[in-house]
């Protein structure tokens, strides 16, 4: 028998236990969970799908006629079951040459039963014509806490009566494609597809694939036809009609195009402006280009999503759309490059599986940290990373957290989580530092081109680790994705006799795994960095090492990869030092919250010097917290907060200033606040007035009275924001 076949059911048996046991320390019962199988069961395979649709607006339904292409997928078979929810069927035949024969079908408000007109085999290819009406709105649906809704196609405005944008799209994620078409609606399906919409001649349509024909049906009716020639997910397939300005850009000789509002395209450029680099970091890292036709990014109105990365055309909600005074304050470049990598990761390659939900989500998120490092450095790819790790540890509780690769769940929409996307984009962070940077990105290269157009799970993402680098990863995937939780260490580290030593206690839930963690330890001996390495893999451990005298500091875990916390007897004198000598993102950001909390001079230190911090995050911090009654600070840190408040280019840091300022009750900064109303920024404009009715409420007011009604609108949401 196959030595690596033994290896991987050994492997998944250890996962469905752990699964098991994880049940049973939850709260919930047992009778509230669902079990999904690792491997979901295909009896048939999709080949093709096309499609023919128009939309009654005064109904909010969709008349379609489809040509679905399957065959049996191994076994031969007469029947036919496709996900089709709420819909009316007309007619339900097969085609054979030129002949159609009606089939016998039944249903129910989630599938079709069609039995065929004869038995087929796996090397049969068969077409099924099915002539159908579509009922979203009248579907009853529920979502889960992140996917709110599945109806998969929603009219906005359909009537013209409200105040917004008539349009029409859709939403698949996780299998609600099936709400508008007939399909077999699982991430581990596959098909082709060409998409014929008749719309107004005024809409402009978008679909997966490229726009091949635009017929004029000389009745006020278009009809666009997109064609996809390669396949990928039913959940992924997308349409939308509307008004939409198209902005076009390039990459490689592929269109890349942007779809919004008609008042926000001017504004196109400059929101999605960083696509194409992205495209060719993208592309270079993992060593397969760009996989489709074209890519293409739709701002529409009333999408609960956040962003859905449907196969060559993402469709992300109104947030994205800004105007440049908007984007002086913030702009979703993250939500860009997330949507962008799942291209790849998503789509390329679909997760097996909704219980592999970490092959996209988790590789999106790490997508994003990626980017920002190679857009602005290792600084920023570390500020992006450590939100990651803040936004899962906020989510667990003493250590204790759901299994990153779970099958079982109350919802498949409740994948959706901070283990999805936050643990897993960290974890795969941890082993990129332990494997080395070519190894790791091999072995993508190498998942993403043997699976190719296919799906994939955490298992083929291992093996792919192994036949790249010849080591055995099966420890830390057991570790990572087949358990759940995450460490928690209590660190004490001392120093005699020539001895460092550092005492470790895992304190995390004892219900949770004890970790296995090879981690890094730098000493500052002398102005000089001594490295050493351990091995913490019992709950309580003692290390010892032969350090020439007292270290100045030590730095456990100095690349930061440790998916956990660490609680440590570090001094407020130990993160002074670490700010200024050893000044990673983690080490300056931690130093900052330590100090925030501190009243001692070593702090107000901490802080005075993180008023002048490269990431804008950590001079707000620093400005919220600074003591400006440390006399000893105060005149270097007004100084400093006079330049921020005028000249700063973040405006989120310009702004907390102008407020910490006003806070002084210093009337010689009031001009400040009057000056600072006539900015561009919204976030700045309300500053001074925060800053302003410190002063004068009356003259707060009448400045806010006083500002156009879109001004007004933003700078409202602004300081309500600030005032938090």
């Amino acid at each position: 028998m196959n030595k690596q076949f033994l290896k991987y059911t050994f492997l998944s048996l250890v996962a469905i236990m752990g699964q098991k046991m994880e049940a049973q320390t939850t709260d919930k019962k047992a009778d509230e969970l669902t079990a999904y199988r690792v491997t979901a069961l295909k009896v048939h395979d999709l080949v093709h799908t096309k499609l023919d649709v128009s939309f009654d607006y005064g109904k909010r339904h969709l008349n379609g006629k489809e040509w679905i292409t399957l065959k049996p997928h191994f076994y031969e078979t007469d029947q036919l079951t496709l996900d089709a929810k709420g819909m009316e069927f007309k007619e339900i035949a097969i085609i054979d040459g030129k002949k159609t024969i009606p089939l016998k079908y039944t249903q129910d408000n989630e599938q079709v039963f069609i039995t065929l007109n004869r038995k087929y085999k796996s090397t049969e290819k068969y077409v099924v014509y099915i002539d159908y009406i579509a009922k979203p709105n009248e579907l009853k649906t529920k979502g889960g806490e992140t996917i709110t809704d599945s109806k998969g196609l929603y009219f906005v405005n359909p009537d013209g009566k409200e105040d917004k944008p008539v349009q029409i799209w859709t939403q698949g994620e996780t299998e609600a494609s099936s709400a508008w078409f007939p399909t077999i609606d699982k991430p581990n399906q596959k098909t082709t597809s060409e998409i014929a919409m008749t719309v107004d001649s005024k809409y402009t349509t978008l679909s997966n694939g490229k726009l091949t024909s635009q017929k004029d049906n000389k009745n006020g009716t278009r009809t666009d036809i997109w064609k996809m020639e390669q396949p990928n997910a039913p959940y992924l397939f997308m349409m939308a009609v509307g008004d939409f300005k198209v902005y076009k850009d390039t990459y490689n000789g592929k269109e890349v195009s942007y779809y919004l509002e008609p008042k926000y395209a001017p504004y196109a450029k400059q929101i999605f402006w960083k696509t194409p680099d992205m495209m060719k970091f993208y592309s270079k890292m993992l060593g397969v280009e760009y996989p489709w036709a074209k890519y293409s990014q739709i701002v529409v109105t009333d999408f609960f999503g956040g962003a859905m990365e449907n196969t060559s055309a993402t469709v992300h909600g109104g947030y994205v759309q800004k105007t440049e005074r908007e984007l002086l304050d913030d702009n979703e470049e993250s939500t860009v490059a997330h949507e962008l990598f799942h291209q790849w990761f998503g789509d390329y390659v679909t997760a097996e599986s909704w219980s592999n939900l970490t092959m996209n989500e988790s590789f999106a998120t790490f997508g994003e940290v990626l980017w920002h490092g190679h857009d602005e450095g290792q600084d920023a790819e570390d500020r992006s990373r450590y939100g990651k790790l803040q936004n899962y540890l906020s989510s667990q509780k003493n250590g204790d957290s759901q299994i990153l690769a779970r099958f079982h769940y109350k919802n498949k929409d409740d994948m959706f989580d901070n283990i999805s996307y936050s643990k897993g984009s960290i974890i795969l962070y941890a082993i990129k530092n332990q494997m080395g940077d070519e190894a790791f990105f091999k072995s993508l290269n190498h998942y993403l081109t043997t699976n190719a157009y296919k799906s994939g799970e955490t298992h083929q993402l291992r093996l792919s680790m192994e036949e790249v680098t010849g080591k055995d990863w099966s420890p830390y995937f057991n570790q990572w994705y087949y358990q759940g939780g995450n460490p928690i260490l209590n660190v004490e580290y001392g120093y005699s006799n020539g001895k460092a030593t550092i005492a470790v206690k895992q304190v995390q839930e004892s219900t949770v795994q004890t970790f296995s963690l090879p981690l890094k330890v730098d000493y500052y001996v002398n102005g000089t960095k001594i490295r050493k390495e351990i091995l913490i893999d019992q709950r309580e451990q003692n290390f010892s090492f032969d350090i020439p005298s007292q270290p100045t500091f030590v730095d456990l875990d100095p690349d930061k990869i440790l998916v956990g916390q660490v609680k440590d007897n570090k001094k407020i004198a130990d993160y002074l030092y670490q700010y200024k000598n050893v000044p990673t993102y983690y080490n300056r950001i931690e130093a900052i919250k330590y100090a925030a909390k501190d009243k001692s001079h070593d702090a107000q230190l901490i802080l005075l010097a993180g008023l002048k911090d490269k990431q804008d995050d950590l001079r707000t911090l620093s400005i919220k917290a600074i003591d400006l009654g440390d006399s000893q600070i105060k005149e270097e840190a007004i100084k400093t907060l006079l330049d921020i408040a005028k000249n700063d280019k973040k405006t989120t840091s310009r702004t907390n200033a102008i407020i910490k300022l006003a806070a002084t009750g210093d009337v010689s900064y009031k001009a400040l606040m009057e000056e600072s109303i006539k900015n561009q920024s919204y976030n700045v404009i309300a500053g001074g007035i925060i800053g302003l009715t410190k002063y004068a409420p009356s003259e707060g007011e009448k400045a806010l009275s006083s500002l156009d009604d879109d001004t007004k609108k933003h700078v409202t949401g602004s300081i309500k924001r600030l005032s938090k």
